[in-house]
């Protein structure tokens, strides 16, 4: 009876873990590019590198980014105030709700997802130093569907 019951109440808890981790139906803790996304975002982003899939990255990362852009990794990539508001909205409504850092890191090399991934176990060092790659945050370097959120590791091609 006393096992039941134990059992019971952790069936109950991971019921709740797993309701916690859904938003608006939807499990936004993969690396995928939502079914609709923002045009604005596309048009902005994609402008000077890949429109990051925003589930790489929680709210509070896309918050601050979104608030700094005038020095967005040592460029100005400010929008008009109408555009970051609506940016930012589509980019919170669809970050990681898995995050459980502290922090807002900028940076999606910096995740512990990403460094798992690709550590130097899985990705030796001089890969990240090819002229093909350039840097760890060159995703389509090797995910060639990484602008749609396809991170599948069965569809990765390093380049020589």
């Amino acid at each position: 009876m006393k096992y039941r019951v134990a059992f019971s109440l952790a069936l109950l808890t991971l019921a709740s873990f797993t309701a916690q981790a859904k938003y608006d139906g939807e499990d936004r803790g993969k690396p995928v590019m939502p079914s609709t996304v923002n045009a604005k975002f596309v048009q902005e982003c994609a402008g000077c590198h890949m429109a990051f899939p925003p589930g790489l990255l929680p709210a509070a990362s896309w918050t601050k980014m979104m608030a700094g852009l005038d020095k967005h990794f040592d460029v100005d990539a400010s929008v008009t105030p109408a555009e970051a508001t609506e940016i930012t909205n589509f980019l919170v409504k669809n970050a990681s709700n898995r995050w459980t850092a502290t922090t807002a890191p900028l940076r999606i090399t910096d995740s512990v997802w990403f460094k798992t991934k690709h550590s130097s176990r899985e990705v030796a060092p001089a890969v990240w130093k090819r002229a093909s790659i350039k840097s760890a945050s060159n995703c389509m370097a090797c995910h060639t569907g990484a602008d749609k959120g396809d991170f599948n590791e069965h569809n990765i091609k390093i380049p020589k």
